[in-house]
């Protein structure tokens, strides 16, 4: 691993968490909610942690989710700020996107 705040992965503390993590969610979240039960070999951080060690050792901004997933799917997301994924009718499914801060009777 290469960048800013490469050097909090080679912790100690991290890597015991990554092992503990990962053995009680060893499923990627992002398969799950698909119905897939695929190994994950990633722990990401839900929310960025920026360098802060806090946010980086909190085991409750973890997320066990797998290569395609954290490389494709979670990155999209953190450019983005919403996640991808509409409903039946096409509408966004993240209430963050700016679609749904459009008026309801606007819509058609």
């Amino acid at each position: 691993m290469s960048g800013k705040w490469s050097a909090l992965y080679a912790m100690p503390q991290w890597r015991k968490l990554r092992r503990e993590h990962l053995r009680e969610y060893p499923h990627c979240v992002t398969c799950l909610e698909q119905g897939l039960f695929t190994d994950a070999t990633v722990v990401d951080h839900k929310r960025p942690h920026r360098g802060s060690l806090r946010l980086f050792l909190d085991p409750s901004n973890l997320q066990s989710l797998c290569k395609p997933h954290h490389d494709s799917t979670k990155q999209w997301e953190e450019k983005r700020g919403v996640s991808a994924g509409c409903d039946a009718d096409g509408n966004p499914l993240d209430s963050r996107h700016p679609w749904n801060a459009i008026e309801a009777p606007r819509r058609r």
